[in-house]
């Protein structure tokens, strides 16, 4: 045990949380602690067929105490050294809260109540509500929508309120405000009694709800009533002001201290979203390519003000002052679905073993457990022209470019020939065609990709998959050391906040733990890619004329 200062980072994902204890001298890991979310772990409150997902602040709270006190049992001494907590979360996933604060789903009226809980980021429920942004402002003097890419999501902030309180009058006449799960942390943990007074996160803000300095924050009154009456009253009490977050929320209060085993004195960061996290945890640059490849991709980059601040670049899901880095224009994109297709894949092959009686359970969990890599191994040897199909990436929707949730997957090319391998590889593909779409639109609307990191489950565990994101890409792609980058992240912060650090970037090069491994484009895959990647957009264009014509005629 070093006598040095240490910063905690709590990094809020989607399965799980994970926290980091971290040495702020030199950035080594002292200790890490993963809490499994057990209301989602058993599926609780979600409806995939319906695209509902949602978690119980429970959960989150839960998570938050056990990891915590993990971390501080390397040492009967190392609570007395932790300077600043951070954390970051999934976004956009918005809550209903009374004016104290509290999420309604830690009400005894609504503790059952889906709607009253987080709505997580992949929930596409709001398609409609988002549509009717989109048409809203494309019909405003002013384009709200011109900062997030010209088109608002479903995933998005809200879309997501118009959504519940359209179909819950009960949770419509209780919610007081409505906050992000990044805000709602600090929140908790300083002890904040008062909505109001809740300060708001500029990456969530920015990104997720259209806040912006050009029209004085968050669109107006006048604006949203249009959407839902009900949304008047939400907006009206919101702030104007943001914070970046490499500022203060507050202390620990006196409950939080004593129930964490910390002093009252620790410094609680600016809550922020989990992507923007893993990018300065992954030592982000100027015009470098940040993915954080998981369930779904976030994709990360920084651009000096002066280059973009009056530029708008066409169907990404933001570009905001003062978002991942302080000081710099942040600019997201990101795939709805990544791993998660993989996952999809891995558990329509199984369906026999879950469906049949008679099959031992330790075998299904093995099986499950295996699948990807040996469908990994098998693709892998596959001539890399070999194949004839050709797979879309839509299975949650598309996030960017061009945001569009009613678009599915598809697959074109199989024949009797085909087989699980094959199918595999072609899914590992579009996932890689997918990161290709974002990258040319960057490049296209003239902000060059100067390189690309990799961050996330899929990055650190995945070869095959990173190689053929490499050659589809046609560049190197170099993957982040440490297996907690968005909770290192999350650290980096919270030093920057308690004062140990005057700058994102100090803390970046102090902290920093380097990359592990580097992918380079091999010359004979990228030349059959590019014949594959026509076809791909060519496909892609004409499922989203299908899939227009199908709404247009739904709509007559």
């Amino acid at each position: 045990m070093t006598d040095g200062e240490f910063c905690i980072g709590i990094d809020y994902g989607t399965d799980s949380v994970r926290a980091l204890l971290v040495d702020t001298h030199d950035g080594i890991e002292l200790a890490s602690s993963v809490f499994e979310y057990p209301r989602w772990k058993m599926g609780l409150y979600c409806d995939p067929v319906r695209n509902i997902y949602r978690q119980h602040p429970l959960d989150y709270i839960e998570g938050l105490k056990a990891t915590i006190h993990e971390l501080l049992k390397i040492d009967k001494n190392c609570a007395k050294r932790v300077r600043a907590i951070a954390t970051d979360t999934t976004g956009s996933t918005p809550v209903a809260v009374n004016k104290a604060g509290v999420p309604l789903a830690l009400l005894p009226d609504f503790i059952n109540d889906p709607d009253a809980m987080f709505i997580l980021w992949k929930d596409h429920s709001a398609i409609k509500e988002a549509d009717q942004i989109n048409l809203l402002s494309r019909a405003s003097s002013v384009d709200y929508t011109k900062y997030s890419g010209g088109v608002y999501s479903s995933e998005w902030f809200w879309a997501k309120i118009a959504h519940v309180l359209r179909q819950n009058d009960k949770v419509a006449g209780e919610a007081w405000s409505w906050i992000e799960h990044c805000d709602w942390i600090p929140a908790l943990l300083t002890g904040n009694k008062d909505a109001l007074k809740i300060k708001r996160s500029r990456c969530a803000a920015g990104h997720k709800a259209m806040w912006h300095a050009d029209w004085g924050g968050f669109p107006p009154t006048e604006f949203l009533g249009k959407l839902n009456p009900g949304l008047r009253d939400i907006r009206a009490r919101l702030p104007v002001e943001t914070y970046t977050c490499d500022m203060s929320a507050g202390t620990l209060s006196p409950e939080w201290a004593a129930e964490l085993g910390l002093n009252k004195d620790v410094i609680v960061g600016i809550g922020g979203l989990d992507a923007h996290f893993g990018a300065v945890g992954g030592e982000i640059e100027p015009y470098l390519l940040s993915k954080v490849v998981g369930t779904s991709t976030c994709d990360m980059m920084v651009v000096p003000v002066g280059n973009a601040r009056d530029r708008l670049i066409k169907g990404i899901s933001g570009q905001v002052e003062g978002s991942i880095i302080p000081g710099f224009i942040g600019m997201e994109a990101g795939q709805s679905a990544f791993g998660d297709i993989y996952a999809w894949f891995r558990d329509l092959l199984m369906w026999p073993l879950k469906a049949f009686p008679g099959v031992p359970e330790e075998n299904i969990a093995s099986i499950k457990s295996e699948i990807i890599g040996e469908l990994s191994h098998q693709a892998e040897m596959l001539p890399s022209d070999c194949n004839g199909i050709v797979a879309l990436d839509w299975l949650n929707g598309r996030r960017t470019p061009d945001a569009n949730q009613h678009l599915r997957g598809a697959v074109r090319g199989l024949t009797l020939g085909t087989d699980a391998p094959r199918i595999f590889r072609a899914l590992v593909e579009a996932t890689a065609f997918g990161s290709r779409m974002i990258a040319e639109r960057f490049v296209n609307q003239g902000v060059p990709v100067k390189g690309v990191l990799a961050l996330g489950g899929v990055a650190k565990k995945s070869p095959y998959i990173m190689q053929t994101l490499a050659d589809v890409m046609n560049m190197p792609i170099r993957v982040v050391r440490s297996e907690h980058t968005c909770a290192l992240g999350a650290a980096m912060f919270a030093a920057v906040t308690a004062g140990l650090f005057t700058s994102v970037t100090e803390a970046q090069e102090k902290m920093g733990k380097g990359f592990e491994s580097l992918y380079s484009p091999i010359e004979e895959n990228v030349k059959n890619y590019e014949i594959l990647f026509e076809k791909y957009v060519s496909f892609a264009a004409y499922e989203e004329g299908e899939t227009a014509h199908t709404l247009q005629r739904t709509k007559n």
